[in-house]
């Protein structure tokens, strides 16, 4: 066989492969949904938890803030009722949620990936993985640790997260570190997962006791011992009983805050985009345009075609997805 021929042949098997790739495909569709409402503008940004529409309001989980952020800052979170923002440069701007008047500015000359305030303590997760928490009324640094680069996160960036005196940074390279602000002093680093890449913690939580954390390659329940499983991530939430996780493989898992296995479904080629959970089932968005809504028993389910952009920003806020400038009810 001549080598153009066989060059051809491979090209247009390459080509077949790629023209072919598998989507989810529902046997039996329910009715088409139909809980809409106009958000209050169009999504241009999102953080872990707040996102900015093109009009310039600001949707947290809470609701709607007024306010200008400037060009050159970008939204990292909301906290303790304080509207963080940064440029790249490291000029990290709080303002009030009651009082956009009322703001404190922090020039930090590094990249920030996350903060959270309690307090008076702002604690900030730089670029680079370095660790530090400042007095917001002096602007003195309290407590600094140097980290390891990471050169390629996922986007979903977790704040620190305080409890009494501690305060748990979520690295963008599988790990958690627990500072004792009274102490000023690392108590712990703890490993969630050790991939090279996209490795960043994308979930924290504190369920009773336990420490449950992930990464997009493994979720870890830290208590007396320590419990890690492997699971590729997409989604998490958490129902005061169960862990609810979806995968890339297109599963839906339930697991006890051990990590326990509970029960599992597949749905063939699904990529989801988010889940809520609401009593006794679980509202999923897939990609493709389709919302399923799951029985948390994993018995019965049904799944209705959604009107939604495919590609663009999606936030979660309460019990509604939204998309662009949609809100996507679940009720």
């Amino acid at each position: 066989m001549q080598v153009k021929t066989l060059l051809l042949i491979l090209l247009l098997l390459f080509l077949s492969a790629c023209s072919t790739k598998e989507v989810f495909k529902p046997t039996v569709l329910g009715t088409e949904w139909e809980n809409y409402a106009k958000s209050e503008g169009d999504l241009v940004d999102t953080s872990y938890n707040i996102a900015l529409l093109n009009n310039k309001k600001i949707l947290t989980t809470n609701g709607i803030v007024a306010m200008d952020i400037e060009k050159n800052q970008r939204l990292i979170s909301h906290s303790d009722g304080w509207i963080i923002s940064a440029s790249i440069e490291g000029e990290v701007l709080l303002t009030s949620q009651d009082d956009i008047n009322l703001q404190e500015k922090f020039q930090l000359k590094k990249t920030i990936a996350s903060a959270s305030v309690k307090g008076d303590n702002l604690a900030i997760l730089f670029a680079d993985n370095e660790l530090a928490v400042y007095s917001i009324a002096s602007k003195s640094l309290i407590f600094k640790e140097q980290g390891t680069e990471s050169l390629v996160v996922n986007t979903q960036i977790v704040n620190p997260f305080f409890i009494n005196d501690l305060v748990f940074f979520s690295t963008l390279n599988g790990k958690v570190v627990i500072v004792n602000l009274e102490l000023k002093k690392k108590l712990r680093k703890v490993i969630v997962s050790a991939e090279e890449n996209f490795n960043n913690v994308i979930y924290f939580n504190m369920i009773g006791n336990k420490v449950i954390a992930a990464t997009g390659f493994k979720i870890l329940s830290m208590a007396e011992k320590e419990i890690r499983v492997k699971y590729e991530i997409r989604n998490i939430v958490y129902d005061d009983k169960d862990i609810f996780i979806t995968t890339k493989q297109g599963e839906v898992i339930s697991l006890t805050p051990a990590l326990e296995l509970n029960t599992r479904i597949k749905f063939p080629f699904a990529h989801f985009l988010g889940m809520i959970s609401d009593g006794d089932k679980l509202y999923i968005l897939e990609k493709e345009g389709y919302m399923i809504i799951l029985n948390k028993n994993m018995k019965d389910y049904t799944v209705h075609e959604v009107d939604m952009t495919e590609d663009g920003f999606i936030f979660i806020a309460g019990k509604t997805f939204y998309v662009a400038d949609k809100k996507i009810l679940i009720k």
